[in-house]
């Protein structure tokens, strides 16, 4: 790749004579980058839905319930990470923070490629690696807060959807490669032995049986084959923008201010996960959130004045009704991508059987589904339909799109309950399976266009200097919802009433119905339909 200028200092996109002769070119340089990137960070992020359920087939001594706070805590260091990434654009500039943020993710792919070889492994070293994939939750906030830059007002919806929405492919991507790379030994000698199967798995060619060597580790090792060709991408091809980075420093100062608030955010990610001990999740993760916010804020040096400055757009009430609407979306589609594969293995799994004495029991399903074949279909509808949210929502504006949506996922929310309650009291749980899957998909699919239509309204309701936080910001507070749902899901699953999850999401989603109605539809709406 040519080297190109990365300081650009007249940046205008607003003015179309600009736009077309030389920004739109710029931008989709930029994105084309980012898009990759992004991809990488939420497969190495959620990575752990994925290793937890075949960690459970291979024999790993670890309790259901400590496989799902594997995935919780991942969710939770990735969600808190976004809050001090939502400032790194503005700070340390587009070009100097995704390079850097892409490396930091060799990091925890190696590490859990090491870890996987042994199933001797302390289960402490497994949280440790799940907190570092974080990393890569939390890029999304400076990546999406570096590409709203870029683009004007009018192609929002545009170049938003496309870098979240092919991003969210990360997830399809991390559901099928896994599988698939950890059935051949691709590392050869550097990958270390494979370990056998206790029970038989599944992927997209085919069930494995017990006994079947499985090389688990490539689940880690895979993402490095990617990640060092996107961090010299992002380093060669990329720009700061001095119109929304005035002073970045010299790229060792910028990288400086990048690691200080990641390190801001890991500190406050183990105090959330250490607070769980004590204390209900619905106190922990506001105390987490306030406790970032907090050290962001009294942060020393020359961030602090510049942290300060954007710390305006908590005073602005769209911040706070976009955040629940990002919730609705993003915070669905990323909550079920962690919780699904898991849950999957658990609800069909086991089946119900009543014996000579009339005492109802759980068995294990021979015939089960494997979550490992069919997990990744609903992630891959909601990233594959997200630029298409976004396409529309710049044509009828976003808000009626995102009220559509709601809709769809109250219903498809209490259908799927209902489906799951039939499922996990069932003496023949895989005749509901299908029907489990479709309604997981419509909510996919509802979310995937949600993303793509609150996204474009806050490109819209939001100025220049403002959106990119405020983008980051709700990206943070939804992203949550991949440490809430298997969280979530799994308690209820273990009370033996998985349908009260999918029946307190419906709530909040009529909620949510509420919320954009009264702010951007109504007759004397704040911002009509955005």
């Amino acid at each position: 790749m040519a080297k190109t200028n990365q300081d650009i200092h007249d940046w205008d996109v607003e003015n179309e004579t600009y736009w077309q002769e030389k920004g739109q070119k710029i931008a989709n340089r930029n994105l084309w980058i980012s898009i990759p990137s992004l991809l990488i960070g939420f497969a190495v992020w959620l990575m752990w839905g994925m290793i937890t359920a075949q960690m459970q087939n291979l024999g790993f001594s670890f309790s259901v319930e400590q496989l799902f706070t594997l995935t919780a805590i991942a969710g939770l260091s990735g969600a808190t990470l976004r809050i001090p990434a939502s400032f790194m654009i503005s700070i340390a500039g587009g070009r100097n923070t995704i390079f850097l943020t892409t490396a930091l993710l060799m990091f925890p792919a190696l590490g859990t490629g090491l870890a996987l070889m042994n199933p001797s492994t302390p289960l402490i070293v497994f949280q440790a690696l799940a907190l570092l994939s974080g990393i890569g939750g939390g890029n999304f906030a400076c990546s999406m807060s570096n590409i709203s830059t870029f683009f004007p007002k009018s192609k929002q919806g545009y170049g938003l959807g496309m870098n979240a929405g092919l991003g969210n492919f990360g997830v399809t991507t991390m559901q099928i490669l896994i599988p698939l790379v950890m059935t051949v030994g691709v590392f050869g000698f550097l990958a270390g032995e494979p370990l056998a199967l206790q029970k038989a798995s599944g992927t997209l060619i085919g069930r494995i049986e017990a006994g079947t060597n499985t090389w688990i580790q490539n689940a880690g090792f895979v993402w490095l084959v990617f990640l060092i060709p996107l961090a010299f991408a992002g380093w060669l091809g990329m720009n700061n923008l001095r119109v929304i980075t005035p002073n970045p420093g010299t790229p060792f100062a910028a990288f400086s201010k990048i690691l200080g608030l990641y390190l801001v955010g890991i500190i406050t990610s183990i105090v959330g996960v250490m607070a769980l001990n004590y204390m209900s999740m619905w106190v922990a993760l506001p105390l987490t959130i306030l406790l970032t916010v907090f050290l962001l804020k009294i942060i020393p040096g020359d961030i602090k004045p510049n942290i300060k400055k954007q710390f305006s757009i908590f005073s602005n009430k769209h911040t706070w009704s976009m955040t629940v609407l990002y919730i609705l979306t993003f915070g669905s589609f990323i909550g079920f991508s962690a919780a699904l594969p898991l849950s999957i293995s658990v609800i069909f799994g086991n089946l119900m059987q009543v014996d000579a004495d009339g005492n109802v029991l759980r068995v294990v399903n021979d015939n089960a589904p494997s979550a490992l074949t069919w997990s990744w279909i609903g992630p891959f509808v909601g990233a594959l339909i997200r630029p298409v949210g976004g396409w529309i929502s710049d044509k009828v504006g976003g808000a009626i799109v995102t009220q559509i949506i709601s809709v769809v996922m109250v219903f498809a929310s209490v259908a799927t309950g209902y489906v799951m309650m039939l499922a996990y009291n069932s003496n023949d749980p895989n005749s509901y399976f299908y029907t489990f899957l479709i309604l997981f998909v419509v909510l996919f699919a509802a979310s995937g266009i949600g993303n793509g239509s609150t996204f474009r309204s806050i490109g819209v309701i939001f100025n220049q200097q403002q959106k990119g936080p405020v983008l980051g910001w709700t990206s943070a507070v939804a992203a949550y919802g991949a440490f809430i749902a298997p969280i979530v899901m799994g308690d209820q699953i273990r009370a033996g009433t998985p349908e009260m999850a999918m029946y307190g999401f419906a709530v909040f989603y009529a909620l949510c119905l509420v919320v954009n109605w009264w702010f951007y539809l109504r007759s004397n709406a704040y911002v009509k339909n955005p």
